[in-house]
């Protein structure tokens, strides 16, 4: 990867709609050179995805929790378990597996609190090996997404 690279990624990550024509006067490169570049870069999965990011009031799920989860036991099945069970969660919105005091943080979306508590019933009163589970609400979204910074 290299300076041209990280600043296609810079650009596409303001905004991914951006076409390999509107790419090319932004990085100093042609068109076909960007599309070739964008081409490379989604083929070798430095492109994980390029997707949506909706607000959550406008769909009607305007809670937003932050959920850290500690398991009772680490095991590897245990843990795989646990990360399957998340990832198959409609209303997991980013499961990361962590160090520290917890093991999991969770960001999750519902409708409202009592939503909320229904989806704690499912997946962690319901779950024998989870020990304990300690959720903050989000009262504001201050910046959301996924970008980060590539280019020197």
């Amino acid at each position: 990867m290299d300076r041209f690279d990280g600043l296609i990624l810079d650009a596409l990550q303001d905004n991914a709609r951006l076409t390999a024509e509107a790419l090319a006067p932004m990085v100093g490169l042609s068109p076909d050179a960007c599309r070739k570049r964008l081409a490379k870069l989604r083929a070798s999965g430095v492109i994980e995805a390029e997707i949506a990011i909706l607000r959550p009031d406008r769909v009607g799920r305007g809670l937003i929790l932050i959920v850290e989860v500690t398991l009772q036991n680490e095991r590897m099945a245990d843990l795989d378990r646990f990360k399957a069970r998340m990832q198959a969660a409609p209303e997991v919105m980013q499961c990361y597996y962590v160090t520290g005091n917890a093991d999991f943080f969770l960001i999750i979306s519902a409708r409202d609190m009592a939503d909320y508590e229904d989806f704690t019933r499912r997946y962690f009163f319901a779950e024998d090996n989870v020990l304990r589970f300690r959720t903050s609400a989000v009262m504001d979204r201050v910046k959301t997404g996924f970008a980060m910074p590539v280019s020197p």
